[in-house]
Parts: structure tokens; C-alpha cells; sequence
């Protein structure tokens, strides 16, 4: 400057540097413009915008209202203060909503504050924490990356990047960005805190991944209860994680868990196949077949693969089985019952329901054992016979096929059980 004790010098390089938008280098050139001139009117409203512009909004509201006491009737000064007021509202929502975990809430108001501060890196890196903490990963990715191009030092920006890749499960790459933020900025307490999470994460899920493979299932069901309570905002790893729980849950018989801890998956990640998978193998392992087949059809809408379309048609033909009589169950014997096994089970259950042994019972009772006296007979017309039993096994409609008459008649059933099984 060719007069370094004039203020009006230091006042015009300020409102040049703001035009080519560098607002740190303009504001010490208005801080001292008005040291030199504390009634230099332009260079307080200079100063003013430039911390309106960095984000520091109560600086600016003190330099527009001592433009206000130079010249009370300033227009653009009462503007420019209310804008400040403004943006010291949107920063305390913005607090308040972050306490309270309102993270849409904090993007709206910084998406405010931005457009009334937009040189503010910090207003930009708390819309980016936020927009990560609501799996909206791209958009949070482009700002921090945006800083991290004018300044790539940027520790808040680097954290972000860090916190992003956390999210989306690369804790490898996202610890190295939590590390690089720690060597610029040793304490900062957010990106020391991602890194433990992460690296504690990591090491909990594969050493229940390697329990797991030693068939320790209790053992890798207690491991993925405790990864589990490091993070509840990682989802996408705790969705992974609720399905490896359920996956040792199913090991261990706990289908109802596994059922829950599947849905708990889905519910965090809609997109997760494997979820649906694991939970409808536990739908079919309960017999809950209707339940199987909409998480199969689901799977099979999202990836037609042969595998799926095969596991779709199984559980179909589980579900309408199922809606036939279960001989099996009225016989009282599993499904790879022997002959012999078959021929014990009619005989007792045939016994039980005689006729005979209830002839002074009421006519009600005689109607609903004389029922189940049919039904038995018609089990084991059916699980007896291998050709009938083979269809029925494979889920033929007997009937339809004409391979069985419905069980004959009450008279037939007794007289067929005291020709084999006399008393």
C-alpha cells in the first residue's frame, strides 16, 4: 500500500478481495481500516458482511449496528443485521435439533444459514455430518470433498469423508480418513471417538465370525450382541450383524430371535437379501409357510436367479401341503417315520379313538372320536401305501389325482382294523 496509515486504502482492497470472494483476507483488511478510522462507516459494513459471510454472526450483528450508530438511517446496515439474527436462529435450531437427533432438521436450517453465510466451511461440514448420519452418503461425500479441494488439511472434512465410509461398512478406508484428521487435528474428540468405534467394530464382528466358523455358536451369538451395542448409528453394519446373530440364533434353535433379529436387518436395510433369505429359511423351519413365501417372492422380484426361483417353488409347495390334512401329525409320528414305525402309530392311535371304547360316552363325544377314528384310518391308507404315500410326500392333491376315495366309509375303517389288528 502506498498509504499503509490510511484507511480508506485498506477499505478499498477489502471490497475488492470480497468481490473475488476472499472473505478472510477482506476481513483483516476491514478490522484494520476501522482501527485506523473507528468512524469509517464502509469499513464496519465491510467488516460486517465478511463475518456475515465466514458465519460469525454475532461479530457482524456488533459491526452493523456501529454503523447504525454512525448513520441510523442505513438501509443496507438494518438489512444485514436482521440477516444476522436471522442466522444466529438457524445456528441455535440447528444446535437444539442435533442434541435431539432431528438430523433433517439441522440440514434445513444449515441449508438456510449456508445461503445467508456461504464461505462458512462449518456450517458446510455440519450439513455434511448430518446428511452421513442419514445415509445420504453421495451428498455428504461432495461437500466434505468440496473443502477438502480448497483446503486439504481439513480435519472436520476429513472426518466426514472417514465417517461416511464407517457408514457404508468400509471401516478399513474410513479408520485411514479418522487417522489423517487425528495428524491435523490431535483433538478432535469426533474423530477420535469414529476411529475406536471403528477399529472396536471391526475387531468384535470377526471374532464372532471366527467363533462362528469353530461352531461356537453361543459364543458368536454373545460377540454380535456386543458389536452391536458399540454404534447404533452404523446401520448398514448392524443390519449385517442382526443377520449373523440370526444366523447363529437359527444354529442354535432360537427361531423366534432369529425371525426378530432378520426383521431388525430388513428394517434397517430394505435392500439386504440375505436378511430375507435367513428369515424365511426360519419361516419354513416353523412351518410358517405363508411368511416364507413372501420373503422368497421378495427375493426372487429383486434377483431372478434358478437358486431363488427354486427356493420359491419349495416353500409354495410347503405352504400347500400344509393346508391339506398333516397325516403325519394325526398319526403322530415325523415325516421320515419307518413302515413299522407308521403300522405302531395307526394301531395306537386307531385304539384310542375306537368306537368301542366309547360307547357310553355322549352322542357328542361318540361323533368327534368316531371323526378322528375316520381320520386315522385315513392316514394310514394313505402312508401305508408307498405309490399314495410318495404323492402325497410330494404334495399331490390325492383326490384330485383319483389316487384316494377320501377314506372310505366309518364301517370299512373298522372292519379293516380289527382284520389286521385284533384285540
Amino acid at each position: 500500500l502506498c498509504c499503509p496509515k490510511t484507511a480508506s486504502y485498506y477499505g478499498n482492497r477489502a471490497a475488492t478481495l470480497m468481490m473475488l470472494c476472499r472473505f478472510r483476507e477482506a476481513l483483516e483488511d476491514s478490522q484494520q481500516a476501522v482501527r485506523l478510522d473507528d468512524g469509517f462507516m464502509k469499513g464496519h459494513l465491510r467488516e460486517g458482511k465478511c463475518h456475515l459471510s465466514l458465519g460469525n454472526a454475532m461479530a457482524a450483528a456488533r459491526c452493523f449496528q456501529k454503523v447504525l450508530e454512525l448513520e441510523p438511517s442505513n438501509k443496507e446496515a438494518q438489512l444485514e443485521k436482521k440477516n444476522a439474527t436471522t442466522l444466529l436462529e438457524y445456528e441455535r435450531m440447528a444446535d437444539f435439533s442435533f442434541d435431539k437427533r432431528d438430523f433433517r432438521k439441522v440440514v434445513y436450517c444449515m441449508d438456510r444459514a449456508i445461503a445467508l453465510a456461504p464461505t462458512c466451511q462449518r456450517f458446510k461440514i455440519l450439513k455434511a455430518e448430518c446428511l452421513a448420519l442419514l445415509g445420504r452418503y453421495p451428498e455428504a461425500q461432495s461437500v466434505a470433498s468440496d473443502i477438502l479441494r480448497m483446503d486439504a488439511t481439513n480435519a472436520d472434512a476429513l472426518y466426514v469423508r472417514g465417517l461416511c465410509l464407517y457408514y457404508e461398512d468400509c471401516i478399513d478406508k474410513a479408520v485411514q480418513f479418522f487417522v489423517q484428521a487425528l495428524r491435523m487435528a490431535p483433538d478432535h474428540e469426533k474423530a477420535r471417538l469414529a476411529c475406536r468405534n471403528a477399529k472396536a467394530l471391526k475387531a468384535k464382528k470377526e471374532e464372532g465370525n471366527q467363533v462362528f466358523k469353530n461352531c461356537s455358536y453361543d459364543a458368536a451369538y454373545q460377540l454380535y450382541t456386543e458389536a452391536l451395542a458399540i454404534d447404533p448409528n452404523n446401520i448398514k453394519t448392524n443390519a449385517k450383524l442382526y443377520c449373523n446373530r440370526a444366523t447363529a440364533g437359527a444354529k442354535l434353535k432360537k427361531f423366534d430371535q432369529a425371525i426378530e433379529d432378520c426383521t431388525k436387518a430388513i428394517k434397517l436395510d430394505d435392500t439386504y437379501i440375505k436378511a430375507y433369505l435367513r428369515r424365511a429359511q426360519c419361516y419354513m423351519d416353523t412351518e410358517l409357510y405363508e411368511e416364507a413365501v413372501r420373503d422368497y417372492e421378495k427375493v426372487y422380484q429383486t434377483e431372478k436367479t434358478s437358486e431363488h426361483k427354486q427356493l420359491l417353488k419349495t416353500a409354495q409347495m410347503e405352504l400347500k401341503k400344509s393346508k391339506r390334512k398333516d397325516y403325519y401329525k394325526v398319526l403322530g409320528v415325523g415325516k421320515n417315520a419307518t413302515e413299522d414305525e407308521i403300522k405302531k402309530a395307526y394301531r395306537k392311535r386307531a385304539l384310542m379313538h375306537h368306537p368301542d371304547r366309547h360307547s357310553s360316552a355322549t352322542a357328542e363325544v361318540q361323533k368327534e372320536e368316531e371323526k378322528k377314528f375316520k381320520e386315522v384310518g385315513e392316514a394310514f391308507t394313505i402312508l401305508s401305501d408307498p405309490k399314495k404315500k410318495m404323492r402325497y410326500d410330494s404334495g399331490h392333491d390325492l383326490e384330485d389325482d383319483g389316487c384316494f376315495d377320501g377314506g372310505g366309509d366309518f364301517t370299512t375303517h373298522c372292519f379293516f382294523f380289527i382284520h389286521f389288528f385284533p384285540f
